[in-house]
């Protein structure tokens, strides 16, 4: 199955050429294609890229925006959203093609989340994480999420929302009963975050913010937390 992998950046030139060599590493068979969606207004990250096989789109700013703009130019069946800072497994197009061609029940999946550090308090919440996505079926952005194309379109795709998009649209799937699978390999994520904010403040900042999400707060003002 060719698998279109949209990377949504904004200020990532530092950084962004190592990254896209190891996608292309892992998605180099032919068909599979990676698209990069800058939300910076001047594009600094899409000047970076020096690799010919990546398709570079310009943006509004906005996560949500940038991985509907990215879905929208996608030729592949099936739509991965990875993030700038997220490393995937060297058989994930493998396993996301099995799983997907072996099962049309499903609209998609994701994997489980990894961190690249092994504190102990960022293990319990990879731990934490890993089991409240399997009892919800509701995974995060970045444990990569990927659909079937088809089934984004129809869904009208993300919520061009500030914040929590990935939480939204996982829910609407859910609430529309689609299935989704949460593979055991590991999406590994940066703990740059963590480490510039401290893990106890970005923790407890981030569970504040999806409580309050869930009791109906409007995005936009969640956003003014997540800075």
């Amino acid at each position: 199955m060719n698998i279109c992998v949209i990377v949504p950046v904004f200020r990532e030139a530092k950084t962004i050429n190592a990254f896209l060599e190891i996608v292309q590493t892992v998605f180099s068979a032919p068909g599979h294609e990676i698209i990069v969606v800058d939300g910076h207004p001047e594009g600094d990250t899409l000047t970076a890229v020096a690799l010919p096989r990546v398709k570079k789109i310009r943006s509004g700013r906005g996560r949500a925006r940038q991985m509907n703009r990215g879905a929208a130019m996608a030729r592949g069946e099936i739509l991965l959203f990875l993030h700038a800072d997220t490393l995937l497994p060297g058989d994930a197009p493998e396993l996301i093609s099995n799983l997907l061609s072996g099962n049309r029940d499903l609209v998609g999946g994701a994997f489980s989340l990894g961190i690249d550090d092994d504190r102990f308090p960022l293990k319990v919440i990879e731990w934490s994480a890993n089991l409240r996505s399997r009892m919800t079926r509701a995974p995060y952005g970045d444990q990569s999420i990927f659909l079937r194309k088809d089934y984004f379109d129809r869904v009208g795709g993300f919520s061009e929302i500030p914040i929590m998009e990935d939480l939204e649209l996982m829910t609407r799937i859910r609430k529309q009963r689609g299935q989704i699978h949460i593979l055991k390999e590991k999406s590994v994520t940066s703990s740059r975050r963590w480490k510039k904010e401290g893990i106890a403040i970005c923790t407890l900042r981030n569970w504040l913010i999806r409580l309050l999400y869930h009791l109906g707060v409007p995005a936009d003002r969640l956003a003014q937390f997540y800075k």
